[in-house]
Order: C-alpha cells, then structure tokens, then sequence
C-alpha cells in the first residue's frame, strides 16, 4: 500500500457553482485519513484545474461539482489533462462527486472519471477507493 502521505490530492470546483460546503468536508476528511489536500477554491475554470493538477504534482484529482454542468465541464477537464499528455487513472486518478444523476455519472466513467461519488457516499468508501486505485498510477507503479 502507498503511504498516505505521499499521496497528493486537488479538490477542485469548477464552473459557477459556489457551494462548496462537501469540498470542503471532503477536503478535510481527506486530509484527516493522512494525505496531503490541497482545495482551489470555487469557481474554477477546467483550464485553472488542470494547471493546478500540473503544478501541485498530484495523484487525485477530486472534481466537485453541483451546478449540473458536469457533462460540459468534466468532459473538458479531461480532455485538457490529456492534451497536456496526462492520462486519466494512468498518470492521475480521477474522481467526481455532487449531485450527478446516475445515468451521467454512468457516462463520465466510461469517458474517464475512475467513480463518481454521490451525495452520502461514506468517507471511508472514498478513502478506500483512492488507496486501492493510486497504486495503479504510473509514478506509484515502480
């Protein structure tokens, strides 16, 4: 198992949304269960993200949002991260959580988010997923 601590997780919201309430609980709880947390902030743009993704050297990416734009705005982060050559859930693990009907949640993870967590969604599942996912990421594979 990686060490917590060596894991480096962006909680990120984008676009207009400005609740920021669950980042934040999840920001904390994360950084409680010993990995280091680094939260941008509301109203941030798919651009911003993932030059934060690039400069902060993270491993997960943990997306929020509740604005009911995840399936312009997640699509984009993504496509932005490969365009500067990183791989969803290769080179960073991608997560998704807020409110995102299950029939898009669905979608996003076969265009690349590694789970969609809902609204409820237990910490410890949250946590669990990121330890069991991380070690598959390129620079935790040697």
């Amino acid at each position: 198992m990686v060490e917590r601590s060596k894991v480096r997780v962006l909680i990120a919201k984008p676009g207009l949304d400005g609740h920021d309430r669950g980042a934040k609980v999840i920001a904390r709880a994360l950084r409680d269960a010993g990995f280091e947390v680094i939260y941008t902030g509301i109203r941030q743009t798919p651009e911003q993200i993932v030059e934060s993704v690039i400069q902060e050297d993270v491993d997960v990416l943990g997306i929020s949002i509740l604005s009911g734009a995840h399936m312009v705005l997640i699509p984009k982060i993504l496509r932005l991260l490969e365009e500067r050559d990183l791989k969803p859930n290769e080179d960073v693990l991608i997560t998704a959580g807020g409110i995102i009907p299950p029939d898009d949640a669905k979608k996003l993870e076969e265009l690349g988010v590694g789970r969609v967590f809902g609204p409820g969604s237990p910490i410890s599942e949250i946590v669990e997923f990121i330890d069991e996912n991380v070690r598959r990421l390129k620079k935790f594979s040697d």
